[in-house]
């Protein structure tokens, strides 16, 4: 089991910048690919950007490719995600995932642990 808990939503105004964080606990021993995702009201839930366990393997989705980057910290258990321009339809619940894959999944249903999510709001 992996627990999963992200931290650093807010509100920011468009061209404004933010750090999320998802911090692991419990069978860390494992390797796991971080996948973040969100969902915005009416929306499905659609894939951000993920990163491998070990090396520098990450994955983006094309609108947010150049503003948003991926890394993580193994020492720490935890990945962040460091979103810069934002815009207001970045607004969403962005929630981590962890996949015991060694590439980065794309598709939600490829991943067994997610946290609870941590809204973000961007203003016009």
């Amino acid at each position: 089991q992996v627990q999963l808990v992200e931290s650093g939503g807010g509100l920011v105004q468009a061209g404004g910048s933010l750090r999320l964080s998802c911090a692991a606990s419990g069978r860390t021993d494992r390797r796991y690919a971080i996948g973040w995702f969100r969902q915005a009201p009416g929306k499905e839930r659609e894939f951000v950007a993920g990163i491998v366990w070990k090396g520098s393997g990450t994955s983006y989705e094309s609108s947010v490719m150049g503003r948003f980057t991926v890394s993580r910290d193994n020492a720490k258990n935890t990945v962040y995600l460091q979103m810069n321009n934002m815009r207001p339809e970045d607004t969403a619940v962005y929630t981590c995932a962890a996949a015991s894959t060694d590439y980065v999944a794309p598709l939600d249903y490829e991943y067994e642990y997610w946290g609870q999510g941590t809204q973000v709001t961007v203003s016009s």
